[in-house]
């Protein structure tokens, strides 16, 4: 399964019998996978499937999903209350002699309240058993479709990371071989500062002085630092064409990057690789506001 962002779009409508359905799913960024749904009254008992396929379908995300059940036709039955006809009928003797003996006509009795009631007629449970499984046919569509949203924009977040990806290691490398790194511009430097020191202060122990100077070239070396930037730089390449989710792996390398970028920033006594630093920075910064998108 190709790298997936976290946002997405998708929705489905169909039709069953006399019952129109549309499924609508949106996905946004998140920290885990969070499943906000929104069923018709009647239709709660679906609610754990749906949970079961969207767990299967995704990992992170904020997901909304919602389903709308309309009937295209009303249909409506005429519900005979019995108790409340043979009330009337027997008024109706009581009242013999009193009133007109002619039978009474049907639309006499609809004017009496409580006798016809009107109700929506409720279809069998095999037409239900029906629609059930189209709405449920439907809901894996809409998954399938939001995937394939969310991987056209992991694809499109991948090349973007991967020009991030050699961006970092072409900074890395311009870092390594910036001049104020080689042996003889290091020890240049250490000489100049070893005099300095020296002038006017015959007082102090040269050797001790320069055993010092050297403790702190090589505290201010930044060769550790290189080496791990290069290996965080093949782990995201390993990470970016893997399949399946890689997005925490990923914000935790850019967290790494980061924190490299820090060490060379402090420890670089050079304007150029201080300079290269900072665009690492940068850099680091859109990768891991990128990464934060993908699943």
């Amino acid at each position: 399964m190709a790298l997936q962002s976290m946002t997405g779009f998708a929705r489905r409508e169909g039709t069953s019998g006399r019952w129109r359905w549309a499924w609508e799913l949106r996905s946004v960024n998140g920290k885990g996978l969070d499943l906000r749904l929104r069923l018709p009254p009647g239709l709660e008992r679906m609610e754990a499937e749906v949970r079961r396929l969207a767990g299967e379908s995704f990992s992170r995300g904020n997901l909304q999903a919602s389903l709308s059940v309309t009937a295209d036709e009303n249909r409506f039955e005429a519900v005979l209350n019995r108790q409340a006809l043979a009330a009337v009928l027997a008024m109706r003797e009581q009242l013999d002699g009193i009133i007109d003996p002619s039978p009474l006509k049907l639309d006499t009795l609809l004017l009496v309240r409580g006798i016809v009631e009107f109700r929506e007629g409720e279809d069998g449970e095999e037409a239900l058993a029906a629609r059930d499984a189209d709405i449920a046919a439907g809901l894996l569509a809409a998954l399938s479709d939001l995937r394939a949203m969310r991987e056209q924009e992991g694809s499109a977040l991948t090349r973007i990371l991967h020009d991030h990806v050699a961006t970092i290691e072409g900074l890395t490398r311009a870092i390594e071989a910036d001049p104020s790194r080689s042996p003889q511009e290091i020890a240049a430097r250490l000489a100049a500062q070893v005099a300095a020191l020296m002038d006017g202060m015959a007082a102090l122990d040269r050797d001790r002085l320069h055993a010092e100077a050297a403790l702190l070239a090589t505290k201010a070396d930044l060769r550790e630092e290189i080496d791990r930037l290069k290996a965080h730089v093949a782990a995201a390449r390993d990470l970016l064409v893997k399949d399946g989710p890689a997005g925490r792996r990923l914000d935790f390398l850019a967290q790494e990057f980061n924190r490299e970028s820090n060490t060379i920033c402090s420890k670089s006594n050079a304007s150029a690789v201080t300079a290269a630093g900072i665009e690492l920075k940068v850099v680091i910064d859109q990768f891991r506001e990128q990464v934060q998108n993908l699943e």
